[in-house]
């Protein structure tokens, strides 16, 4: 199932705000791991300032989304095959996002954190704590 911003968005919410059981589908879990891997690679761009070519970006954001996928299912529960699919999917999802907001949206022929603004959604959720980034201040990034 293919993700836009909004429902990436709405996923991220839900999984946020959701106890740490098994019950959420491996969709929901792929929009919440595409939507916080976009924003962690997004904030990293951004405080390194570097251009970056869209084939480089979208593989990044695959890696960072599927990592997302890993960490919530080791918190919130999926069999090996929903895990597998969250895994593609989010993915997929990841390089969607990328796709819609800067190559279609903004029409760039790459990545520059100094010419580009980040999407909208990304200031309307703040992300306070990780556990690698324990102790830094300034830092913001997804709670899982």
């Amino acid at each position: 199932m293919p993700f836009g911003w909004g429902d990436a968005e709405n996923a991220h919410q839900q999984v946020q705000e959701g106890q740490h059981e098994g019950h959420l589908s491996h969709d929901l879990i792929a929009g919440a791991a595409a939507f916080t891997g976009m924003k962690a690679w997004e904030d990293h761009q951004r405080k390194e300032g570097k251009e970056v070519s869209h084939s480089t970006a979208k593989q990044v954001i695959a890696g960072l989304a599927a990592a997302g996928v890993t960490r919530l299912v080791e918190t919130k529960g999926l069999n090996a095959i929903d895990e597998h699919k969250a895994k593609k999917q989010a993915e997929e999802n990841a390089q969607r996002l990328y796709e819609e907001h800067y190559e279609r949206g903004q029409n760039a022929p790459h990545f520059n954190p100094n010419e580009h603004k980040p999407h909208p959604s990304f200031e309307r959720n703040r992300f306070d704590e990780h556990p690698h980034h324990e102790g830094r201040q300034g830092d913001q990034v997804d709670r899982w």
